[in-house]
């Protein structure tokens, strides 16, 4: 296990300086913006901010359910928490342009398909401030991406019955990513084993690992699962089940917890693996949601 060399931890400078690194390579409006104009009526796209950094490039969208029922329980989906992450953002549209408008039915829905579009131009983990958005879900948030996927929430007055964030797990994690943390904080960064296939995190709180396991059947048709490693762990923490590892999500302050939903997850799936492809995980992330709702509409 590779530990990059510590330094001293950057300072205004040095985070500006990785900023101007940064480069547009490819465009939100096209790839994200256009594909919700082209919603169904049943799906209604509702504004809620925009980042300061560009606010015409970087307008902020959740979509949700047209004929919103009080009496209904609410799914919320959430992709592109960190917009690096591509096949969280294509597969939470794959959510609403396949299943979003039928799920209405016997749920109100509610999606966030890109949280960070800066992340998803700059295929970046961290937003402009070099903050980690999937750090930051607490109040008062320093990264106004969370702040304000927070707040939109909030006025909505709901608290989701469960709550399906889409991540995936890449190569540049040990490549890119870790290097900079260790850079940007002056501590020594382990460099894991990435996982080779889908597999989700739960709350170690609340684990509800029947819910887990649905989920993991569900995307079982459409991609492998992760095997643990030699000692039984996936990212240094111990398999619960097949594919399923807990986290501290409220400690931690990861998107899953924020929403206080009864039943959580995060999804993470390996792009870089050469037994899958990029279509194959987007349509991996979408089994997941559904995978979710089945045993919602059964169980919940």
């Amino acid at each position: 296990m590779n530990k990059p060399h510590a330094t001293q931890p950057w300072g205004d400078s040095e985070k500006a300086a990785w900023r101007t690194r940064q480069s547009i390579q490819r465009e939100y409006r096209e790839l994200v913006l256009r594909r919700l104009d082209a919603l169904p009526d049943s799906l209604t796209v509702q504004s809620y901010g925009a980042l300061s950094y560009d606010p015409q490039r970087y307008p902020l969208y959740l979509v949700k359910s047209s004929a919103w029922n009080d009496q209904n329980k609410t799914l919320l989906v959430t992709g592109g928490v960190h917009g690096y992450e591509t096949s969280g953002v294509l597969g939470a549209l794959a959510f609403l342009e396949q299943v979003g408008q039928g799920a209405v039915n016997d749920f109100n829905v509610v999606c966030a398909p890109c949280v960070s579009p800066w992340g998803f131009e700059t295929i970046n983990r961290w937003n402009p401030l070099t903050l980690d958005p999937n750090r930051h879900f607490f109040a008062d948030s320093p990264a106004e991406e969370c702040a304000a996927l927070m707040a939109a929430i909030q006025d909505l007055g709901i608290t989701p019955l469960a709550h399906v964030d889409l991540h995936e797990t890449t190569d540049t994690d040990n490549t890119v990513f870790r290097p900079d943390k260790a850079a940007r904080d002056g501590i020594q960064q382990d460099k894991w084993d990435i996982p080779d296939g889908f597999y989700t995190v739960g709350d170690e709180r609340n684990p509800q690992p029947e819910f887990q396991r649905a989920i993991i059947n569900a995307v079982r048709a459409v991609t492998h699962i992760a095997p643990g490693d030699s000692n039984g762990r996936l990212i240094g923490k111990k398999v619960e089940q097949e594919g399923v590892i807990n986290y501290d999500v409220s400690r931690l302050h990861l998107c899953s917890s924020f929403s206080g939903a009864t039943y959580c997850t995060t999804t993470e799936v390996y792009p870089d693996s050469k037994r899958t492809t990029p279509e194959e995980c987007v349509q991996a992330q979408l089994a997941a949601v559904r995978g979710a709702l089945e045993y919602l509409r059964i169980n919940a």
